[in-house]
């Protein structure tokens, strides 16, 4: 397996600009009267029930969606059957990230959730394993074999203190990994011990765990890198989530007021021991992701676009007469989801 993101066929192939995405779904818009029918079929078929009814952890849904994602780059909605697409890519991302299922029960947990009127409504999903398996080579041909996938939850556990979201099925697969996109030169690592990495609130680390899975409900994840997601989700959570907000204006509060402000005292000399058990202070979250070795200014426009994609969601649901596909950032700074 590639360990270095920029090395690997997911840089270097399958991050893509906006034009490739138009022109992927151009023959799709020769059927509909508004563009933006394409971004609510995004939300629509970006649905985790197979994944969690086949029992598969978030990395593979998160990876099923990505191959998903991929596939519809080289081929067009009104030219194949999303459905068994679908079935297909949680097959093989489960082969992928070494949770493999068998093809019976694939089949046959996609025909039971979208042959449902309540979800889908599909009555004619192929009941023949060969189908799904035939679809499988198709699939595979189009990724061109890149099956390795760099999803934003390993920056996001190498840069926090995990313990937040020991509920979540894909959180242990990726603890204790450097974080990808991190520059190796950039001064003392503290990796496993702790030192180094960004300590939010309780339920912070979940808030910002919630926003990274939303991003796969649009097509984010092929126009940025992962450490982008994972960054513009922990810059979301300063500013939205209740607690972490709350420490950033106390640490903004207590800052200095200008160049000119005092120092504040040096502190008295202490034995190695005592010095060993004093209270650290409190981070400033900002200024600790302001520390980081990207831009600053392209973390804003990716959380802008998450912004965007959230306020796309909820257009989607009004329009949805009934569905409820997922949701947006509460009151506490965690998101709903039906799925």
């Amino acid at each position: 397996m590639a360990t270095d993101f920029w090395a690997s066929s997911h840089y270097k192939r399958w991050i893509v600009d906006r034009a490739t995405l138009r022109q992927a779904r151009a023959d799709d818009l020769l059927y509909i009267d508004d563009p933006e029918h394409l971004d609510f079929l995004a939300i629509y078929f970006a649905d985790r029930k197979l994944g969690k009814k086949l029992g598969l952890p978030q990395r593979a849904i998160a990876t099923a969606t990505v191959f998903f994602r991929r596939f519809y780059l080289k081929n067009s909605y009104c030219e194949t059957d999303p459905f068994i697409a679908i079935a297909a890519c949680c097959y093989v991302a489960a082969k992928a990230e070494e949770c493999p299922v068998h093809i019976k029960n694939v089949v046959q947990d996609a025909r039971q959730i979208f042959g449902s009127q309540e979800h889908y409504n599909v009555k004619n999903f192929p009941s023949d394993n060969s189908k799904l398996a035939e679809m499988e080579f198709y699939l595979v041909d189009d990724l061109e074999c890149d099956l390795i996938i760099f999803h934003p939850y390993r920056t996001l556990l190498a840069l926090c203190k995990s313990g937040d979201v020991s509920d979540d099925p894909g959180d242990e697969e990726e603890a204790g990994e450097v974080g990808v996109g991190i520059a190796s030169d950039d001064g003392p690592r503290y990796w496993g011990t702790g030192q180094g990495q960004l300590e939010l609130p309780h339920n912070g680390l979940q808030s910002a765990w919630f926003i990274v899975n939303d991003t796969y409900r649009s097509e984010l994840c092929l126009l940025y890198p992962p450490h982008l997601l994972a960054i513009a989700a922990l810059y979301m959570t300063c500013v939205f989530h209740p607690a972490t907000a709350a420490r950033l204006a106390s640490a903004s509060a207590s800052a200095p007021s200008g160049p000119g402000a005092p120092a504040a005292d040096p502190p008295p000399r202490r034995s190695s021991r005592q010095a060993a058990e004093r209270k650290q202070p409190a981070q400033d979250p900002l200024a600790f992701l302001a520390a980081l070795n990207v831009s600053l200014p392209l973390v804003a426009t990716v959380a802008q676009e998450i912004i965007a994609m959230y306020a796309l969601w909820e257009r989607y649901k009004e329009d949805a007469a009934g569905a409820d596909p997922g949701g947006t950032p509460d009151s506490r700074g965690r998101t709903t989801a039906a799925s």
